[in-house]
């Protein structure tokens, strides 16, 4: 990522509503060169999908869990298709420790919660699980500040 693609970067954060013409000209450059590199930041997935900016709690998903996972070492990556399969599984991380996935999943309620945990605690290969409820998001995923310190000279 170069100055360019963080100053691009950093407009769409501040106006993610701007046409490409607008954006374009805000920054002072021609509007081929904006859509070739938001197509390559794309391309590169330096850009992802819009649906990451919607908020679950307004799909009535308010309740937000970490379930940590131990796996049985030979079937990882049925483990991954199973869970990738519940909608209400919003990312899964691979980890050290005592866990082998570390899986943020989505709720309505703790009556939800506990059907997600069956779910999950039924895909093949999960030996055990361990679940810790969100009470409050301190702060939520931030990356402007990496686009800034990326845009750097």
């Amino acid at each position: 990522m170069d100055q360019l693609d963080a100053r691009i970067l950093l407009a769409l954060d501040e106006d993610p509503d701007a046409t490409a013409l607008a954006l374009a000209q805000r920054l002072g450059i021609a509007r081929n060169t904006l859509s070739s590199r938001l197509h390559r930041m794309r391309q590169s997935g330096a850009l992802r999908e819009f649906t990451r900016r919607v908020d679950p709690a307004h799909l009535g998903r308010g309740m937000v869990a970490f379930v940590s996972i131990a796996l049985a070492q030979t079937s990882a990556a049925g483990v991954t298709a199973a869970l990738s399969a519940i909608p209400e599984v919003i990312e899964m991380h691979r980890t050290t420790g005592e866990a082998d996935l570390l899986v943020k999943v989505v709720a309505r309620d703790t009556a939800d919660l506990h059907r997600l945990t069956d779910l999950i605690v039924a895909a093949p290969g999960v030996v055990r699980t361990s679940t810790a409820i969100s009470l409050h998001e301190e702060m939520p995923l931030r990356i402007r500040a990496l686009i800034e310190e990326a845009g750097q000279p």
